[in-house]
């Protein structure tokens, strides 16, 4: 096929109808990523509009840019090319839902916060609750492997998601996993699709695990005069019988930003059982607290919403991966290193106290430094195995600094076979992903 604009947008009106896909430029304006205009936005209202756009793109060699909510969009490198946006906000249904089961399987442009009140009634839930969660859909948080403080009991977005219908590069729609708990074969093609960023392929349906609304939940803020004292207490928590829903670890700024109690350090702990079991946790967690030093606040459920708020306030963001062990100590390197970029800067430090990953929120750090901050930290966290991840920041950034990280050449090539067994012809959201794939 010729690509012109006159013949895909003839192709165009063929697949969605004329008012599903402009070329106009507000509305191109509207879905940029990175500043980089597409020719076409299309916003398909059904899977098989999708296939069918998709298989256009492929016949007519265009780059193709999934897209949800257009809230992560600051993830990843600037992309090499933006030929056509898919707006999948129109593919939204619940396909099927087997509350007995406790599985449902819901289009990718369904939002978590739609799929929480169509479980409500059910006191079901699905435990996912990265930042600004309810007005993201499905299909972007499985793209971005977005998880919150929930994934300390209910595991990581890998762990709830058993089933995808994808829509392959060339417009073949695919099923990857199964539809119920314990049917596994071959390759294990959802985890392949979590954090992906599309470039693998176009989620289209989601089949999740569930998970039953608890009985009761209650909240402490642990305060602490310093990362370490945090990390202590953190260590005999997890070595205990307590069993939490979240963990968060936060320094100062994080505080601050959520407008909580100030401390030097702190951490927040969530438990949601029985309110019986509940009260017997919170008083072995107020038990850790004191041998600690620390001090123990209960705090209303908003909490969490504040805590979610946070990560959109500080413009660049990373997120630290290390050792759970090591988070103290890692706490302190990165405010130290932060501090000594510049008088005014500042970071805001929010994570998990199960896993050791960080948010961290950088505020009048110059952006000259910023390069020379993130190749010390990732210096630091590479002794223990961990990373450091550009999550946001402004394209000048993102395109002089790796925002991935080094990647050792056997992971890295092996992540080309598979791009390329997936997506030979490199039409999906090209160079945003890890090693420019």
């Amino acid at each position: 096929m010729s690509v012109s604009t006159r013949s895909i947008g003839d192709a165009l009106t063929a697949i969605v109808g004329r008012h599903g896909w402009s070329d106009a430029e507000r509305a191109r304006a509207a879905a940029a990523v990175d500043g980089v205009l597409p020719r076409w936005v299309v916003g398909p209202g059904s899977l098989a509009e999708v296939a069918r756009t998709v298989a256009l793109a492929h016949e007519a060699g265009l780059a193709v840019v999934p897209r949800g909510s257009g809230s992560a969009q600051a993830l990843g490198a600037p992309p090499a090319r933006v030929d056509l946006v898919l707006d999948m906000r129109r593919v939204a249904d619940v396909v099927e839902y087997n509350p007995d089961d406790l599985t449902i399987t819901v289009q990718a442009g369904l939002t978590a916060g739609a799929l929480a009140a169509r479980l409500r009634a059910r006191r079901q839930f699905l435990p996912l609750d990265p930042p600004g969660a309810a007005a993201r859909t499905l299909g972007g948080l499985v793209a971005t492997a977005g998880s919150g403080p929930l994934r300390a009991r209910y595991g990581s977005v890998r762990d709830l998601l058993l089933g995808v219908r994808f829509v392959q590069a060339d417009g073949v729609l695919t099923w990857g996993g199964a539809r119920v708990v314990k049917s596994v074969s071959g390759y294990d093609i959802p985890k392949l699709m979590v954090g992906s960023l599309g470039t693998l392929g176009v989620l289209g349906e989601l089949t999740l695990r569930l998970h039953p609304i608890p009985d009761f939940e209650a909240t402490s803020l642990v305060t602490f005069s310093g990362p370490a004292a945090a990390a202590a207490f953190l260590g005999s928590l997890l070595d205990s019988t307590v069993q939490p829903s979240r963990v968060e670890f936060l320094n100062e700024g994080a505080l601050a930003a959520c407008e909580a109690p100030p401390a030097l350090a702190a951490v927040a702990v969530s438990i949601a059982t029985v309110e019986a079991a509940v009260r017997a946790q919170e008083r072995l967690v107020d038990t850790f607290a004191r041998e600690a030093g620390g001090r123990l606040v209960p705090i209303g459920a908003s909490f969490w919403d504040a805590y979610g708020r946070r990560p959109a306030r500080e413009p660049i963001g990373l997120r630290v991966a290390t050792l759970a062990s090591l988070l103290g100590a890692t706490v302190e390197t990165i405010e130290r290193s932060v501090e000594s970029t510049g008088r005014d800067a500042r970071a805001s430090i929010g994570g998990s106290g199960v896993f050791g990953t960080l948010d961290v929120g950088l505020d009048g750090v110059p952006l000259d430094a910023v390069g020379g901050l993130v190749a010390r930290l990732r210096g630091v966290v590479a002794e223990a195995g961990g990373s450091v991840v550009i999550e946001r920041a402004p394209r000048e950034i993102r395109a002089t600094i790796d925002p991935w990280g080094p990647v050792l050449g056997g992971p890295l090539g092996l992540m080309r076979k598979v791009k390329e067994e997936f997506d030979p012809k490199g039409i999906l959201n090209p160079g945003r992903f890890v090693g420019g794939l």
